[in-house]
C-alpha cells in the first residue's frame, strides 16, 4: 500500500476537521487504585462504564459533523501485523515498562504470546497485574524485591488524552518525550503507528521532535493559531530549551510557520499544559482562564541565521490581547475568560477544563456539560457550541481537546 494522499494536514486550531484520532478510555481505568493515583497522575477514579457512555457521545458528535474518527488502540494493533515487528514492540514497551528481572520478563513475554495483536495492545495498556501471570514466582533478585507491587506493567490511565503524546503540525508530528516516565511509554505506540501502520508508513511523515531526546515537550502545550504562527507552553510538563529544540528543526523545515509565541505559563496542577488555560475557537476569539493572565509572559520566536543558535527570541511587553493582534494581522481579539472570571466558577469551571474547548471548525467547538457558565458566554459570543456528558470523563484532569488529536484539519481561506 502507498500513501496516495497527505494523511497529516493540521494549520490551524479551527479550521475544519476531518480526521481525529481518539482513544476509547479502557481496562487501564479499573486498574487505578487510591494509592496509585499520585503515580499514574489521576485525581480521582472515573467510573469506566459511564466514562465509556460518555466518550461514545464525544465519538458521536464527531462523527455527525463529518468527522472520521480513528481509534488509536486499533491502529496499534493493526501496525504491528508483521511478526518481526510485533516481537520488536513488545521488547520495546517491556524494557521501558521498567520489567527488569529475567525470570519475571520471560514469564511476562510468555503470558503476553497467547493474545492476538488486538488482545495484546488492550492488555499492555490496561497494565498487566501479578494475579495474570500464571506461577508467577520471585525467581531473582531484582523480582523478590519488588514482589509486593501489584502490577508486573502499570496501567495507562491517561491514554484516552491522545493529545499529548505526539502532535500534529503541519504535515508532520511531533513525537514527544513526556515529562514522566508514566505517561513517556504512550509515545510507543505513535512511534509505530507512523513508522509501521499501513496508513502512514509509505507516507514519510516528519519528525519534527523526537522521544528519544531528553528534554520534555507535550502535546498539551502545542497549539497551531495559524498557517504562521504557532503558541507552545512553558508548563509543568514542556521544557523551554526542549520548545528551542523544535523551533530550529521547523524554521529548518517547508512549512511555513515563522514565529513561535512561548507562554510561560504557572507551574503548577491546575495549569498543566497551556490548553488547560488558552484555546482558539475562532479566527479572533481564545477562552483563557483569568488567572494566568496577570503572571504571564510571553516570548516571541523567530528564526534569525546571525545568532548562535539560530533563533530571535524576544520578550514581548504588552498585553496578551496585542500580541495576539499583532502575530496574526488582526483588527482586534477576544478573549473568553473562563467562568466570565468570576473568582468561585472560574476556579471550579477551570479545574473541569472550563477553558480547554475542541474546534471542528471556526467559531464552532465541543464542550464538556458541566462548564455551563463559560458555556454559556462562548454563546453569547456567537460560538457555537457541542456539549459532550462529563461526569466521568473529567475526573482525568482533560477537556475534549486533551481527548482527541487532529490529523487533517481543511486549511484556512
Amino acid at each position: 500500500m502507498t500513501c496516495k494522499n497527505r494523511e497529516l494536514n493540521v494549520y490551524s486550531e479551527i479550521g475544519k476537521l476531518k480526521t481525529v484520532l481518539l482513544h476509547r478510555p479502557g481496562k487501564e481505568i479499573e486498574n487505578l487504585t487510591p494509592n496509585l493515583m499520585e503515580r499514574l497522575l489521576f485525581d480521582d477514579i472515573p467510573y469506566l462504564k459511564v466514562a465509556r457512555q460518555e466518550h461514545d457521545a464525544f465519538a458521536d458528535i464527531l462523527r455527525s459533523n463529518g468527522v472520521e474518527v480513528l481509534y488509536l488502540e486499533k491502529l496499534a494493533a493493526e501496525a504491528i501485523e508483521n511478526h518481526k515487528i510485533r516481537d520488536e514492540f513488545v521488547m520495546n514497551f517491556i524494557e521501558e515498562g521498567n520489567v527488569r528481572g529475567n525470570g519475571l520478563k520471560k514469564q511476562l513475554l510468555d503470558h503476553l504470546s497467547q493474545f492476538n495483536n488486538q488482545e495484546l495492545i488492550d492488555t499492555l495498556m490496561a497494565g498487566v497485574r501479578t494475579t495474570d501471570i500464571k506461577n508467577y514466582a520471585t525467581v531473582s533478585l531484582t523480582d523478590i524485591t519488588t514482589s509486593d507491587y501489584p502490577f508486573v506493567l502499570d496501567p495507562m490511565p491517561n491514554l484516552y488524552f491522545t493529545r499529548d503524546p505526539f502532535a500534529t503540525i503541519g504535515s508532520g508530528i511531533t513525537l514527544n518525550h513526556m515529562r514522566t516516565e508514566t505517561r513517556n511509554r504512550e509515545t510507543i505506540f505513535a512511534k509505530y503507528i507512523f513508522e509501521y501502520h499501513p496508513r502512514f508508513q509509505n507516507c514519510k511523515v516528519p519528525i519534527w521532535y523526537n522521544r528519544n531526546q531528553e528534554l520534555s515537550i507535550e502535546g498539551g502545550d502545542e497549539l497551531i493559531l495559524n498557517d504562521k504562527v504557532l503558541a507552545i507552553g512553558i508548563s509543568q510538563r514542556t521544557d523551554a530549551g526542549a520548545i528551542e529544540r523544535f523551533a530550529s528543526t521547523i524554521f529548518a523545515s517547508n512549512e511555513g510557520f515563522e514565529t513561535i509565541l512561548a507562554f510561560d505559563i504557572p507551574k503548577k496542577r491546575a495549569f498543566m499544559h497551556l490548553d488547560t488555560v488558552f484555546t482558539m475557537v475562532d479566527y479572533d476569539k481564545f477562552t483563557i482562564h483569568p488567572e494566568i493572565e496577570g503572571p504571564l509572559t510571553v516570548f516571541s520566536i523567530t528564526k534569525d541565521s546571525a545568532s548562535e543558535n539560530g533563533l530571535k527570541i524576544v520578550k514581548e511587553e504588552t498585553v496578551l490581547e496585542e500580541i495576539l493582534k499583532t502575530h496574526l494581522g488582526l483588527d482586534s481579539v477576544t478573549l473568553i475568560r473562563c467562568a466570565g472570571g468570576d473568582p468561585i466558577d472560574a476556579a471550579r469551571e477551570q479545574w473541569n477544563d472550563g477553558s480547554n474547548t475542541l474546534a471542528i471548525a471556526p467559531g464552532e467547538v465541543i464542550v464538556y456539560s458541566r462548564n455551563h457558565v463559560t458555556n454559556n458566554l462562548l454563546q453569547e459570543h456567537g460560538i457555537k457550541i457541542h456539549v459532550m456528558p462529563s461526569s466521568e470523563l473529567s475526573r482525568g484532569r482533560g477537556g475534549p481537546r486533551c481527548m482527541s488529536m487532529p490529523l487533517f484539519r481543511e486549511n484556512l481561506k
